[in-house]
């Protein structure tokens, strides 16, 4: 694929085009530092009312803020807030890939990151990104609705178009997270391994997920979206429904930016692309088998409203699941299938 020039831009109301035109993003803008404000302090800035700054901390709270008030003495986060902004984003891409990942857009409210992209992707000819902070209409797979609070994770999509048909594209989520692999240990995340086929899980929980929606000609070319989401510092009233962890919990010290993250993401990403575009999933089989969190473990399989158990024995060269039950040798494409790993139990003295 030919390289492109980068371009950044941002669809944020109030982040630099005055604060009083972007409400409750400037609002978050004011608390991001963790500080306190006073209510006064805060109209003043914001050119409203102190009843306008109490409903704005309202919408904040509404969206997965914490935000506290003291009485007498103002407002402020539980934790400073990082917000998203493209140029920190495309300063943390590798001056390699930079002309790869290509236009970088930050929004500050969207449906989806992947719709957005998806709209577009027909009369797109180079590769783009894709960020929010907040996503009214986030999804994984198989119709499962991604949520975060404000500020709590990253949910970036990325387009890229294909010379090949569809076909060529299989095993693309494992190339995603393979590249999320590096992306964290960039910032010294460790302890991260990958689940079949879209998680990136440590301790088995949920720290992200991945999710491929590929369109064009089915012989070629076509185009993927792939969607990233990243759980950073989600908070204990997070609304997710598996046991989830986030960077918050794994990075030891100083929470890694968010702006650095994101864009160490895009820049493997882009970079494993170039690859796989060139050589396919083969040239990732290895490296998947070190990430690999299913390999060897026993496993419950859910497809055709049937469950059964078997044993994870890693990946085919088109990234398919190999599944062993009993004597059988299975073969496991994504589809519409669920695959959970089944904990060794613990025997007790009686």
């Amino acid at each position: 694929m030919k390289p492109h020039s980068a371009a950044i831009r941002e669809h944020a109301p109030g982040a630099r085009r005055g604060l009083a035109s972007g409400a409750p993003a400037a609002l978050l803008t004011l608390l991001a530092d963790g500080a306190e404000w006073s209510g006064s302090a805060l109209a003043n800035a914001l050119g409203v009312t102190r009843a306008a700054v109490w409903k704005q901390i309202g919408q904040l709270r509404a969206l997965g803020a914490t935000v506290h008030a003291a009485a007498g003495r103002g407002y402020r986060l539980d934790a400073p807030i990082e917000r998203l902004d493209p140029a920190r984003i495309a300063a943390a891409v590798s001056p390699e890939q930079r002309a790869h990942v290509g236009a970088i857009d930050v929004h500050w409210q969207i449906d989806s990151t992947s719709s957005e992209l998806v709209r577009t992707a027909a009369t797109a000819t180079v590769p783009r990104a894709c960020l929010a902070e907040i996503q009214t209409a986030g999804r994984g797979r198989r119709g499962r609705v991604w949520q975060m609070p404000i500020g709590g994770g990253i949910a970036v999509s990325f387009l890229r178009r294909f010379d090949g048909g569809m076909a060529t594209l299989a095993g693309l989520s494992l190339i995603a997270g393979i590249a999320v692999m590096h992306a964290l240990a960039d910032v010294n995340v460790s302890g991260v391994a990958l689940k079949w086929p879209n998680d990136v899980v440590a301790d088995g929980k949920k720290l992200g997920g991945i999710l491929v929606e590929l369109g064009g000609d089915a012989l070629g070319p076509c185009h993927a979206v792939i969607g990233i989401g990243v759980n950073v510092r989600v908070g204990s009233g997070a609304p997710i429904d598996q046991p989830w962890t986030d960077l918050a919990a794994l990075h030891a010290g100083e929470l890694p930016s968010r702006n650095l993250v994101a864009g160490r993401i895009l820049s493997r990403l882009a970079e494993a692309l170039e690859i796989f575009a060139a050589r396919g999933f083969p040239a990732f089989e290895r490296e998947y088998a070190k990430h690999d969190a299913l390999l060897g473990r026993e496993i419950a399989v859910s497809m055709r409203d049937q469950t059964w158990m078997g044993t994870a024995q890693g990946v085919t060269s088109r990234g398919a699941l190999v599944v062993t039950r009993g004597k059988e040798r299975l073969e496991i494409d994504s589809g519409e299938v669920s695959v959970r790993r089944v904990e060794p139990r613990i025997a007790r003295r009686a």
